[in-house]
């Protein structure tokens, strides 16, 4: 069955058929001038025919890639038992790979495909550092003053942990000391009582209600704890500062211009192309098994996630947007110093840091990594960034099984075997180039 419904595909950019069209270039036009420039058109062909035979060794190593990445995508699907998944990589040299394995839809059948959408949960943190950042740049935010200046007329400003010193690069890089509300026993609770609900039973005020009078974690700046309520801070800074929406912020800033169309906000029931999500039947929230219903819509309402992920997207248009972010061409102005001014998350572990809304791995067996991961219920994703070598890979399951209690190592052993399969097959592109 894997064999049948897995599916891979690659892109090569930059070969074959550009060669191809230059000779037909310059054949019609030696037609056209006359017999004067067939001395020159015979001179030239040689080289133009050199370059078309030297670029099989690059599609050879690009296809060989691509048939391993698949397989081992394959095998890891057998060997864990998940639903389905998509994979991705994207080269240096543009080569991009995708790959698909398993089922989206465990009932029905229905394969998963390179085209299948699931939510990437937090990996949505790298669009909000990156608009921050951005927005930084252009002087419409400072990253390094008080929030009070976008948030302080709020009611319930003064009565947020920190309130008075916490600064936007304090939520981006998770040293705000404010507690995470997803982790509250409250929240959980409250969903667990809300999900069925048509709509978004907690738009973004709602989300921060639940750490208002509690006591921080630490002084602003002092420690580091992930908190998904202070990227909800964040939006509502960036749409103060904009008077945009932070969807159509990202939408004009990066999904278009970055041709990401199968990335969207995952603000409503129904989102096109979504494999059903599979998660465990005694989750923390209460939450139905299956993430879908049978007409293909959410059986509970995503967008209460906003910015502390909020996105339906493909493991394609995720290494397409790490290559871009982490290589240095999301944005027209330099940005990366800034994007990867980080803290370490411990200092028993001074080498693994957070930047904005970047997760940063300063040594490793490749060298340095940027990325995140992603979960909420039903989905696991994974985005990483290899700058030694200029490549990135991302990779969603539709299950959080086994995953958010880390009683399997899938994803762990996902990310080190695919990046070593890409990282590898890179000495034989380049040769070929």
């Amino acid at each position: 069955m894997i064999s049948e419904t897995a599916q891979a595909e690659v892109l090569e950019f930059g070969h074959g058929s550009g060669n191809l069209m230059r000779v037909n270039d310059l054949i019609a036009l030696n037609h056209r001038a006359g017999l004067r420039f067939g001395s020159v058109l015979l001179q030239i062909l040689p080289c133009l025919f050199y370059l078309l035979i030297a670029s099989q060794p690059n599609t050879a190593a690009a296809s060989d890639l691509a048939e391993e990445f698949q397989l081992a995508l394959d095998t890891f699907q057998k060997q864990y038992g998940f639903p389905g998944a998509t994979a991705a990589y994207v080269l240096r040299n543009g080569t991009v790979g995708i790959a698909a394995t398993g089922v989206s839809d465990l009932e029905s059948k229905t394969p998963m495909t390179v085209q299948s959408r699931m939510l990437s949960a937090s990996i949505g943190k790298t669009f909000v550092g990156a608009t921050a950042v951005a927005l930084a740049h252009e002087g419409a935010l400072n990253l390094d003053i008080p929030i009070a200046r976008w948030l302080g007329k709020q009611r319930w400003f003064t009565r947020l942990p920190n309130h008075d010193a916490i600064t936007l690069r304090h939520l981006l890089t998770h040293t705000s000391g404010l507690p995470d509300h997803v982790h509250l026993e409250s929240f959980a609770t409250e969903l667990s009582h809300k999900w069925r609900e048509k709509d978004n039973p907690f738009p973004p005020e709602a989300l921060i209600r639940f750490i208002l009078d509690l006591p921080s974690l630490f002084e602003a700046g002092k420690g580091w704890a992930y908190t998904d309520t202070g990227y909800i801070l964040v939006g509502l800074v960036i749409e103060k500062a904009t008077q945009k929406s932070y969807y159509t912020e990202i939408t004009e800033r990066f999904l278009i211009p970055l041709g990401l169309t199968l990335t969207t906000p995952a603000d409503r029931r129904y989102l096109p192309g979504l494999a059903a999500g599979y998660t465990s039947t005694d989750n923390a929230f209460g939450l139905p098994r299956k993430t879908t219903t049978p007409k293909g819509e959410m059986v509970w309402h995503p967008g209460f996630e906003w910015t502390g992920g909020g996105l339906v997207s493909n493991s394609r248009d995720l290494a397409l947007w790490g290559s871009a972010l982490f290589a240095g061409h999301a944005m027209s102005s330099p940005y990366l110093n800034e994007l990867l001014n980080s803290v370490p998350i411990s200092p028993d572990t001074p080498d693994i840091q957070y930047g904005a809304g970047v997760g940063i791995y300063r040594t490793g067996r490749f060298g340095p990594v940027y990325g995140h991961g992603g979960w909420i219920p039903g989905y696991s994703s994974s985005l990483r960034y290899y700058p030694d070598y200029g490549i990135a890979i991302a990779f969603q399951l539709n299950t959080d099984i086994g995953i958010v209690d880390d009683t399997t190592t899938v994803i762990r052993e996902m990310e080190a075997r695919l990046a070593e399969i890409a990282i590898s097959a890179t000495h034989g592109l380049n040769k070929g180039r």
